[in-house]
């Protein structure tokens, strides 16, 4: 698969997951709940989403490569969301008790970070 067709795949999926992102964060702010709580639980969903598509869709095997366990496969899933989710998580911190910036701002901006830190992870690490 030409990297164009996979970063369009990416985006597509990647905006879907914004999407499941923003409503979860949108409704247990609404609730009543932090942003930092609203963040970790919207994050979590959207990753057991984000999991089903890149591998069969965004990653797929392609012929000649050597079939990779699901439990490595996994591991380095969780190990990548996890960069990618710790950086977010820094980013929206610094963007709301450092500079004051809105919360929901703060929230969409992290979404660019762990987008990019996640791609990068998974294609270098978990689907290579």
């Amino acid at each position: 698969m030409k990297e164009s067709v996979r970063v369009v795949r990416f985006t597509i999926i990647g905006t879907l997951n914004a999407l499941i992102t923003a409503l979860v964060v949108m409704l247990l702010m609404h609730c009543g709940e932090s942003y930092l709580i609203a963040n970790v639980a919207a994050y979590v969903v959207a990753q057991i989403h984000n999991f089903v598509w890149c591998k069969y869709w965004i990653f797929p095997l392609e012929r000649g490569v050597r079939i990779n366990s699901l439990r490595r496969q996994v591991l380095w899933f969780v190990a990548a969301f996890s960069v990618a989710y710790t950086s977010q998580f820094l980013f929206l911190l610094f963007l709301v008790e450092m500079l004051h910036c809105n919360e929901y701002l703060a929230q969409f901006l992290g979404l660019f970070v762990y987008g990019g830190i996640n791609f990068l992870a998974n294609r270098l690490f978990t689907f290579r």
